[in-house]
C-alpha cells in the first residue's frame, strides 16, 4: 500500500517544467528586467556625479552588477542567441 502511494506521488511529479510562460511569469520577469536596468542606471549616474574615487568604484561595480543580471535573464530567454551576443563581446 505504501509503495503505491510513492509511485502516484512520483508519476504526478513534473520531470521538465513546461515550455510556456504563464502571464504571471512574464510580469515578474519583466519587473525583474525593469529593476536591473533602472538600478544600472542609476548606478552609473551616479557614480558620474561622485567626486570620491572609492565611492565611484563601488557604484561602478554595482551598475555593472546588476547589468550581468540584466543580460542572464536575458540569455535565459533568448538561449539561441547567447552563443551570438557572447561572440560579439
Amino acid at each position: 500500500m505504501q509503495q503505491q502511494q510513492n509511485t502516484g506521488q512520483q508519476q504526478g511529479m513534473m520531470q521538465q517544467p513546461p515550455a510556456i510562460i504563464t502571464t504571471k511569469d512574464h510580469l515578474y520577469l519583466t519587473d525583474m528586467l525593469s529593476w536591473n536596468l533602472i538600478a544600472m542606471k542609476k548606478a552609473h549616474f551616479f557614480a558620474s556625479h561622485c567626486s570620491d574615487q572609492q565611492i565611484k568604484a563601488e557604484l561602478e561595480k554595482t551598475g555593472k552588477m546588476h547589468e550581468k543580471h540584466y543580460t542572464a535573464i536575458l540569455n535565459h530567454l533568448n538561449p539561441n542567441q547567447e552563443a551570438s551576443s557572447t561572440q560579439l563581446q
